[in-house]
């Protein structure tokens, strides 16, 4: 070994497990960003240490951790021509009311995946117009659960499920979390609560037909395949408010092929849940 490589083990010896961590991330951080990539901000999100956003376990303690099993789908898996229509965010008294017109006026049922604090800000209107849908937990506040640790990601998720239980006085059975952010924290705490957790196989965020309702359905109804599962919002933005105007278009378009529309939780009843694999 040469002079210079004997001063910088000697040096390391001295260094604590922290430092070693953070030196080595940034030297990994440092040569993406040296290729031309992006900061993986591995520090930030303290990946290597138990109970860290990337981690699925908290310790070598025993771990609550529900029933033991968390199945995670992305659509259900079913030879029968079912679809799950979805919708995010809400509720909000400016969209929320117009997504329940359609469906009413078309017999049509949803899963709504509800904020905790909207559902806190908008209780009457949850408590009286989705007494016929299903209702999903989608965190408290709409934050990004997968950069949080793992007992503050259950806290986010026990916290939404407690208002959305008192609210609409059924237990939701199912998770969605922010941005489909899938974190080894929120598979812990979604374990914990025996939730299961449903991402989507198609969504209706229209970026093709900006101006073009009737275009969106269009898309939306070439796109479904048996156990589609799909994803809607109901607060949001312009492109959003697209897909919402071409609903009731979908809708027949769908109908017209010998589509039905179930909840999520009927459409995984009907098969078996459909995984990268299977």
């Amino acid at each position: 070994m040469d002079e210079r490589g004997r001063h910088m083990t000697e040096g390391a010896r001295g260094w604590s497990r922290r430092d070693l961590l953070r030196r080595g991330a940034l030297l990994v951080t440092g040569a993406a960003a040296g290729a031309g990539g992006t900061d993986l901000w591995l520090t930030h999100r303290r990946l290597p240490l138990a109970g860290g956003p990337a981690s699925a376990t908290v310790g070598n303690g025993a771990q609550d951790v529900g029933n033991g099993a968390l199945p995670v789908v992305w659509s259900g898996s079913t030879p029968q021509r079912l679809v799950a229509l979805t919708f995010d965010d809400g509720p909000a008294p400016q969209w929320t009311p117009m997504v329940l017109d359609t469906l009413a006026q078309h017999r049509v049922p949803a899963t709504f995946f509800l904020v905790g604090t909207q559902v806190r800000k908008h209780a009457d209107l949850v408590r009286d117009r989705l007494a016929e849908h299903e209702v999903g937990n989608h965190s408290w506040a709409h934050r990004d659960l997968a950069q949080l640790d793992a007992a503050a990601a259950y806290d986010d998720l026990s916290r939404t499920h407690d208002v959305i239980t008192d609210v609409t006085g059924r237990a939701p059975r199912l998770v969605r979390p922010p941005y489909g952010h899938l974190g080894g924290a929120v598979l812990h705490a979604a374990a914990r609560l025996n939730y299961r957790l449903v991402l989507w196989s198609l969504q209706m965020v229209e970026r093709e037909f900006p101006d073009d309702p009737a275009g969106h359905a269009r898309r939306i109804v070439d796109g479904v395949r048996p156990g589609t599962i799909l994803l809607g919002h109901d607060v949001g933005q312009r492109r959003r408010l697209v897909a919402l105007r071409g609903l009731p278009d979908m809708i027949i378009g769908l109908r017209e092929r010998g589509y039905t529309f179930v909840t999520v939780s009927a459409l995984l009843g009907a098969g078996v849940a459909r995984t990268p694999n299977g």
